[in-house]
């Protein structure tokens, strides 16, 4: 320890932070070719639902209503998208999606159980300030109208005019409590009202319109309004 000079640390230091800088590098490079994949299932029936990506089963549980994986990592390739019941590995839908390098996905499963059906959105989750929240409007109803979505006990709504299977882009609105009503677009007419949803600063979130206006038995969910973090 005696021979280690002042120029061997200054030299070690300068070794460090090339290594550094170059493990930056390298891990941005790599970073470039994988993408991001959430699962929702808002498929308006009761069952819950197995996801598999490749073969490999996505999920620790199987997913309930409005039921969200977190996002998990890809390479940037097309994959094979399984859904199955809780209690079997058959296929009740499969489907092919191509995941983009540098993205961030999301795929939900849809509309009744003999008709199952996936919609799939890219999501943009740059935050323009830590002090608002970020929420997005998606119909995922199938039988239901264009619909505006608005805070309760107001007339001017967030966004308006969604069709089954559309999402909006993301909004800034301040952290708290809120209230929200599902207003058919072409007659103001309130079609759905949220409970009590809380959105906190410098996250996303999903609010989705789902359920369906006219159930055709008891395993149906009316129409609903449910808040999901995006994570």
């Amino acid at each position: 320890m005696k021979n280690f000079t002042l120029k061997n640390l200054s030299i070690f230091t300068i070794g460090i932070c090339l290594f550094a800088l170059m493990s930056a590098c390298k891990k941005e490079e790599t970073d470039t070719t994988i993408a991001y994949l959430r699962v929702v299932n808002a498929s308006p029936s009761s069952p819950t639902y197995n996801v598999y990506v490749n073969d490999s089963k996505i999920n620790s549980a199987a997913l309930p209503y409005i039921g969200s994986t977190s996002y998990a990592s890809y390479s940037a390739a097309t994959y094979s998208v399984k859904f199955t019941s809780a209690s079997s590995a058959v296929s009740l839908l499969t489907k092919s999606l191509a995941l983009n390098p540098s993205t961030y996905n999301s795929y939900y499963l849809v509309n009744r159980a003999g008709a199952l059906d996936t919609y799939s959105t890219g999501d943009d989750l740059s935050v323009a300030s830590t002090d608002k929240a970020y929420v997005r409007f998606i119909n995922l109803s199938p039988d239901a109208p264009a619909l505006d979505l608005a805070k309760a006990s107001t007339t001017t709504s967030w966004f308006t005019n969604k069709t089954y299977k559309s999402a909006t882009g993301f909004m800034a609105v301040d952290g708290g409590s809120y209230t929200l009503n599902a207003k058919e677009t072409s007659t103001g007419t309130i079609k759905a009202t949220s409970a009590s949803i809380t959105f906190t600063a410098g996250y996303h979130y999903d609010i989705i319109c789902g359920g369906v206006v006219t159930p055709a038995n008891d395993s149906e969910r009316s129409l609903n309004i449910q808040a999901i973090l995006i994570k």
